[in-house]
């Protein structure tokens, strides 16, 4: 008897680990799409602001220029 192979088998601590290992996978995808995502939303809002800002200075600029056409 000794002599014979003994079939493999799978312990149930081992197959919990395989199990925690391949959802801890999964959730660490996900939530490198959602920082993707979230990166992707912040660079649009930053773009959005700073065209704000430029918006306004360009709107002080004019109304400066119109004044000082206006005064002469």
């Amino acid at each position: 008897m000794a002599d014979l192979p003994r079939p493999p088998f799978d312990c149930v601590p081992g197959l919990r680990l395989s199990a925690h290992e391949t959802v801890s996978k999964i959730q660490m995808e996900a939530l490198n799409t959602r920082m993707e995502r979230l990166e992707q939303v912040l660079e649009r809002l930053e773009r959005r602001l700073w065209l704000t800002v430029y918006g306004v200075a360009a709107v002080i600029l004019a109304q400066a220029i119109q004044s000082l056409a206006s005064a002469q």
